[in-house]
């Protein structure tokens, strides 16, 4: 092989990561730190200077992981905006010739969807919190549905939210015409406002919410029940818990799974909720093989994505797993990185072995 030859295999050999993010976010900051301890090179590029990667010649010799950018609104009416923003840019990062994708960006945006989501774990065979595939644009269409079908409670999500982002669980009793919605968005001058607390809202206040929430594009979802577990925390009296999980696939391996605890319907740690180490759970053997595999199955709905974190449910009785959703950016987990970060070090490993396959290649 000529000279020539090599300096073009040479060109093609994957030698550095490069972290799309925000400056200052724990996850480039937890990232980096398992990136020094291996001594890979490494780039940092803020997602306000993206477009420069346009102009960038060695971007073969680059494998890009794809952090979430910062929302510069808290409104969630702008939800569509902002996401149809997001997937402008990850169209645009398919187009540049970069060595390899961590998580792949057509697949990051795929799980934006969570209708889309849904739908291909569905047709996988994979057991999901059930899904009505029917839009409602008013709260009359909602508790008609409800009442026809005796279904007393759902969860409205909008489809391309993230960290409960207008997430809301709803109680309906026909029979009483009682209707209680719990959800961490506030309406103000009919804009809804994501805020990081819980709020209950009945009858007219829950209605009026509901008529401004689902003007957005939304899921309405089964409210399965959660099982309950006790909380080791002596500060609370009642230490009794609803709880779900958020567990992180990489690879086709369960590197972490973190149980959040909740006195309500909605389990997010952003809102001041617990969470517990998993074996304190002291779920039966049984359960656990039957959540690793449904969440390994899940996970492999979409091979070109290293890394995802899955939200379950285990329901109450059965001890049955459903998948909530996934997350194609959900790998910060503040537990892990304030102690042993496993995961980004098991996300080095995963980049250090696709950067020596491609040297094997050549």
């Amino acid at each position: 092989m000529g000279r020539r030859n090599l300096d073009e295999c040479d060109a093609d050999r994957i030698k550095k990561i490069l972290l799309l993010g925000v400056e200052g976010d724990k996850r480039k900051i937890y990232f980096e730190k398992a990136v020094c301890e291996a001594g890979i090179d490494y780039e940092f590029c803020d997602w306000n200077n993206f477009l420069l990667l346009e102009k960038r010649k060695d971007l073969k010799q680059c494998i890009i992981k794809i952090d979430a950018p910062k929302w510069d609104s808290s409104i969630l009416n702008d939800l569509d905006k902002l996401t149809n923003q997001y997937k402008k840019a990850l169209f645009t990062l398919t187009e540049q010739p970069f060595g390899a994708y961590f998580n792949h960006p057509m697949d990051i945006l795929e799980l934006l969807d969570k209708r889309k989501c849904k739908q291909k774990l569905i047709q996988n065979g994979i057991p999901v919190t059930k899904p009505i595939f029917h839009t409602f644009s008013k709260s009359d269409e909602l508790l008609s549905f409800m009442r026809e079908n005796q279904w007393r409670q759902v969860f409205i999500k909008p489809v391309t939210g993230s960290g409960a982002a207008g997430v809301s669980a709803l109680r309906f009793v026909p029979t009483k015409n009682k209707i209680v919605l719990y959800t961490c968005a506030q309406l103000f001058e009919n804009k809804l406002i994501n805020t990081k607390r819980m709020h209950r809202l009945e009858q007219d206040k829950a209605v009026e919410f509901l008529d401004v929430l689902l003007k957005l594009d939304c899921i309405v979802e089964k409210w399965h029940r959660k099982s309950s577990c006790q909380s080791k925390d002596n500060d609370y009296i009642d230490n009794q818990y609803y709880f779900d999980l958020r567990v992180i696939v990489q690879d086709g391996r369960i590197d972490y799974i973190l149980p959040r605890l909740s006195k309500g319907p909605i389990t997010n740690l952003h809102l001041n909720n617990l969470s517990i180490p998993f074996n304190e759970l002291n779920l039966k053997t049984s359960v656990v093989d039957e959540l690793c595999d449904v969440c390994i199955k899940a996970a492999a709905c979409y091979p070109r994505l290293n890394s995802v974190g899955l939200d379950v449910l285990l329901e109450k009785d059965s001890e049955k797993p459903y998948i909530i959703e996934m997350n194609a950016q959900g790998d910060l987990m503040h537990k892990d990185v304030y102690g042993d970060n496993i995961i980004y070090r098991r996300q080095i490993e995963l980049i250090n072995n696709i950067m020596l396959k491609s040297s094997l290649r050549l």
